[in-house]
This record gives C-alpha cells, sequence and structure tokens, in this order.
C-alpha cells in the first residue's frame, strides 16, 4: 500500500525491495530485514543467521561468554530471587536450635561467652540463651554418683601403717558434684586435686592403725570413716564443688616381695588363736565343775550343821562305797574266812574276753 513503510524493504513508495542488494535503503525509513545478510558497508551490524543462533546454543542451553554452561536460582513470580528467604530461613532454623536448651533432671548447665567467660548457670527444664557461638553451653550430671579406683589396675601401692609396716592397699572413691560452677572454674584439674586429697588422707588414716587391725579388717570401718571426713574438709577448703560419698577398702595385702613370709606369720597365729581358744574352752569346763563342786560342799556342811554325825557317817559310807566299787574285794569275818565272789567283776571279764572257736 502506498504511505506505508514495507516490514521487509526499505522504500516508501514501492511494493519490493529497494536497492540493489534487497537490503531497504539507505536513506529508507522501514526496518531491515533480520535475515538477510548486511551490506558490508562499514559501521553496519550484520544480522545473525540461522546457523549462528544454532552455534550459540549447546545441549544445556544457551552458552556463557566462557563456554560454560549458566546457572540462575529460581526467582518468585514477581522476578525477585529467592536467595535471600532461603538464607534467612536457615538463620531462622539455627537461632532456634542453639538458643533452646532441655536440662534433664538431675543435669545442671553452665553458659559461657564465646566458650570463654563464665555468664551463668542453667537448672533443669527448658532454657534460652543466645544462639551458638555467642553463648555456649555446657551439661553435666550432678547426681551421678562417680568412682575412682585407686590405685587402678594391677598396680601396687604401698602404705606405711603405726608399726612401721607396709601393706598394699586398694581402695574406692564415690563422689558427686555439689556445685557445677566451682567444679569448672575453681580448679584447674578437680578430678587429680581430688585423687591426691583422697591419697593423702588415706595414708594418715593408715598411719594410725597398726598392722594387725589393717589386716584382719578390724579397723577398716574406722579408717573409711576418717578418710571420707578428712577429704570433704579439704575440699570444702578448697571449695571444689565435690562431695564424697564413701570410701571402700577393696584389697589389703602386705607387700608381694614378703607376701610368704607374711602369710607363715599368719598361719602361725591363726594356730596360736586356735590353741588359746581350746585352753579357754578347757578353763571353763574346770571353772564350772570346781564351781559345782564348791556348791555341794556349801549344801553337804548346811547339812553337817543340823546333823554332824549322820552327814559324817553317811558320808563315810558313800566314800567306801565308790573305792570298794572299783577293787575286787574279799570279805573276812571273825572266826571263819569266807571269800567273796566278785560277780560283776567275773561277767565283765567274759564279756571282754574274745570268743572261743568251736570244735569241729
Amino acid at each position: 500500500m502506498a504511505g506505508k513503510n514495507n516490514p521487509w524493504g526499505g522504500g516508501s513508495g514501492g511494493d519490493g525491495p529497494s536497492g540493489d542488494d534487497g537490503a531497504g535503503g539507505s536513506d529508507g525509513g522501514g526496518p531491515r530485514n533480520p535475515w538477510l545478510p548486511g551490506s558490508g558497508e562499514p559501521g553496519k551490524r550484520r544480522s545473525a543467521s540461522i546457523e549462528d543462533i544454532f552455534k550459540s546454543r549447546g545441549p544445556e542451553g544457551p552458552r556463557r561468554a566462557g563456554g560454560g554452561p549458566s546457572f540462575r536460582l529460581p526467582e518468585r513470580g514477581d522476578g525477585k530471587s529467592w536467595l535471600p528467604v532461603i538464607i534467612g530461613g536457615v538463620a531462622l532454623i539455627w537461632v532456634g536450635v542453639s538458643s533452646v536448651h532441655f536440662i534433664q533432671p538431675g543435669e545442671q548447665a553452665v553458659v559461657t561467652w564465646f566458650g570463654g567467660k563464665y555468664s551463668h548457670e542453667l537448672n533443669s527444664g527448658t532454657n534460652f540463651t543466645a544462639p551458638w557461638p555467642i553463648q555456649q553451653v555446657e551439661k553435666e550430671n550432678v547426681t551421678q554418683v562417680r568412682l575412682e579406683e585407686v590405685p587402678g589396675t594391677k598396680t601396687e601401692k604401698l602404705i606405711l601403717t603405726g608399726d612401721q609396716n607396709l601393706v598394699d592397699l586398694s581402695y574406692l572413691i564415690r563422689w558427686n558434684i555439689s556445685d557445677l560452677t566451682l567444679y569448672k572454674y575453681q580448679l584447674s584439674d578437680p578430678q587429680n586435686a581430688l585423687l591426691e586429697i583422697g591419697e593423702a588422707a588415706m595414708r594418715a588414716a593408715v598411719a594410725r592403725q597398726k598392722l594387725d587391725t589393717v589386716l584382719t579388717g578390724e579397723g577398716r570401718a574406722e579408717i573409711e570413716q576418717d578418710v571420707r571426713a578428712a577429704m570433704q574438709a579439704r575440699l570444702d577448703a578448697y571449695r571444689s564443688g565435690i562431695a564424697v560419698q564413701g570410701i571402700e577398702i577393696n584389697k589389703v595385702d602386705p607387700p608381694s616381695r614378703v607376701e610368704e613370709a607374711f602369710k607363715d606369720v599368719s598361719s602361725a597365729q591363726q594356730d596360736a588363736d586356735a590353741a588359746i581358744n581350746r585352753a579357754r574352752a578347757v578353763a571353763q569346763q574346770v571353772l564350772a565343775r570346781a564351781q559345782g563342786d564348791a556348791r555341794e560342799f556349801d549344801d553337804i556342811y548346811a547339812e553337817y550343821k543340823l546333823a554332824p554325825e549322820v552327814t559324817r557317817r553317811r558320808l563315810y559310807y558313800e566314800t567306801m562305797e565308790q573305792i570298794l566299787s572299783k577293787t575286787d574285794k574279799t570279805i573276812v569275818e571273825s572266826g571263819n574266812v569266807t571269800p567273796y565272789l566278785p560277780l560283776p567283776e567275773l561277767k565283765r571279764r567274759a564279756q571282754a574276753a574274745p570268743p572261743q572257736p568251736q570244735g569241729q
């Protein structure tokens, strides 16, 4: 149509493309054909061909200037990126996880600034702090009874007794945390301090006992009580935050180098104790018999004071009966001699004699 620009040509009045190369005249006002090559004149941009368009694409899509595949975050409907939303969500989750602390019953926790400076203490329940690493939380079970064995397995610990003898002694310390803040910050190594104080208290307690009382177990209860009291007093003076629940002596043996000699001494001591016990039993029997004879004599004397002649004759008859019943007797009467036939003695001899073999 006349008066209108041809979209495929550059002229204003013709129906076909103007110019020799079909690209439109240089003075035309119509748009250039994007599918036709440029005129080759300087300063003119050459339009991209279909081969150029497909060469700029790869299997993954359009290539970047460096040749590698491009990556873009997904965009929201309004054209903005999801990256700030993702970062904000991660930060919110991190703050919630590291700021809420559930302290179980029997536990306590210590809060510190950046893992160093003490802030405050947390008790059982739900507690809130600043997120990590601004504030850090360390939990401990303060009700759990912990055990420390001294000196450990297969280790000999020799302790001097009050009578200058050595014993190999091992014991057990039961303790728990009484104040978590003091336990964490008062002493540099509270567990090692506990062991050192325990050893000093045990040596002092054993030094007040003799070897026999330590080996036989008579003084163990007293030693355990003394050690516990001494340890607790020293730990309280140091403000260690430790409570000693008890001391238990596991083993008390002589040193290994003189163990055989100690066994011999122990065996001899046991034999001596057995002999002493037998002698005491015999002494008790003799004493009981003597006391019975004394009471019998008192009774006879009381009867003698009432009837002296009758009591004297009765004693004479009883004494003669005891004497004559144990001997063979012959009774001699005046004028004639009558032999006495001891029938009980003959009967006893007949029973004691071996039986005679019967003839065939």
